[in-house]
């Protein structure tokens, strides 16, 4: 199950992501992460760009309400999405997850 903390400026989750994937999309759980590959190369803060993009959709939120804490040169990434819970940012997934099947 992915970690999921609220906060007063929005949720905090980790995220793996996949540089450089045939398309953009949410491949799942890895541990206690959320998966997601990226169309992007890694350079030039290119897969960052298209990380924030694809959450912020996902999400419905703005592109600018998503943050990566931590992790800009690791695939492995702390992210902040404000404006929304836990609990909302869990339904998301678990819609998107049944919608993948």
């Amino acid at each position: 199950m992915i970690s999921l903390t609220d906060t007063a400026e929005g949720v905090i989750f980790s995220v793996k992501v996949v540089p450089g994937s045939s398309r953009t999309r949410c491949a799942g759980e890895m541990g206690s992460m959320l998966k997601v590959n990226v169309a992007a190369v890694p350079e030039k803060g290119k897969a960052n760009e298209c990380l924030t993009e694809y959450l912020a959709g996902l999400l419905g939120i703005r592109k600018n309400a998503i943050t990566i804490l931590s992790g800009r040169t690791s695939p492995a990434k702390q992210i902040r999405a404000a404006g929304i819970t836990a609990d909302t940012l869990q339904q998301i997934l678990s819609s998107a997850a049944r919608k993948k099947k």
